[in-house]
């Protein structure tokens, strides 16, 4: 079964114990095969290509809230954000 992540800054997806059902490889997401796409990144199973993971990309509302909060990750992405926007004027 595919795992949905909604929110990309809870804590602990990027190390959560995943089972293939199609083939019972297990392991973490930095072990599988990843996808990025625009809204989201798929992670695939990296012995039969399934889908184990699927992580939603944050939004910019997103990520202030977890800047905001104290969010590590999120405050290092909203400076690069800000960063961008600043430079286009």
């Amino acid at each position: 079964m595919t795992v949905l992540v909604d929110n990309y800054f809870q804590p602990g997806w990027r190390s959560r114990q995943i089972e293939c059902a199609a083939c019972q490889w297990r392991g973490d997401s930095a072990r599988m095969s990843l996808e990025p796409h625009e809204d989201l990144s798929e992670y695939l199973c990296p012995r039969c290509e399934d889908i184990l993971l699927i992580v939603r990309h944050p939004d910019l509302d997103q990520v202030r809230a977890a800047a905001a909060a104290g969010h590590p990750e999120a405050l290092e992405q909203l400076a690069l954000v800000e960063q961008f926007l600043q430079s286009r004027g």
